[in-house]
C-alpha cells in the first residue's frame, strides 16, 4: 500500500485568527495514520491569510476524507478544499 500527498486549502474564519494556533490545531486533529508535511500560507484578500497544510495519508478507501473531517471540526476553521492529490 502506498501513500498520498494531498495538498488542502484551509480558509480561517477571519483575519483575526492567530495562524500559528492554528497550525497546532490542525497537526493535533488529524487522524490516525495521517502526518503532515509543511505549511504554505498564502493571502487571499483584506489580511485574509489561507493555509496550505500538505498531508502525507494511507492510500486507502477513504483517501483524505477523514483529514478533511478532521480539520472541519477545528476552532477557527471557515472552510476545507483539496488543491491537489499525488501518490508518493
Amino acid at each position: 500500500m502506498g501513500k498520498v500527498a494531498a495538498k488542502i486549502k484551509v480558509m480561517p474564519q477571519s483575519p483575526d485568527v492567530d495562524l500559528d494556533a492554528l497550525q497546532e490545531r490542525l497537526e493535533q486533529s488529524l487522524p490516525e495514520g495521517a502526518k503532515i508535511n509543511g505549511f504554505e500560507r498564502d493571502d487571499v484578500a483584506f489580511g485574509l491569510v489561507a493555509l496550505f497544510p500538505t498531508v502525507v495519508v494511507p492510500d486507502d478507501s477513504g483517501g483524505t476524507d477523514a483529514v478533511e473531517e478532521s480539520f472541519a471540526d477545528v476552532e477557527g476553521v471557515e472552510s476545507i478544499e483539496v488543491d491537489s492529490v499525488g501518490r508518493l
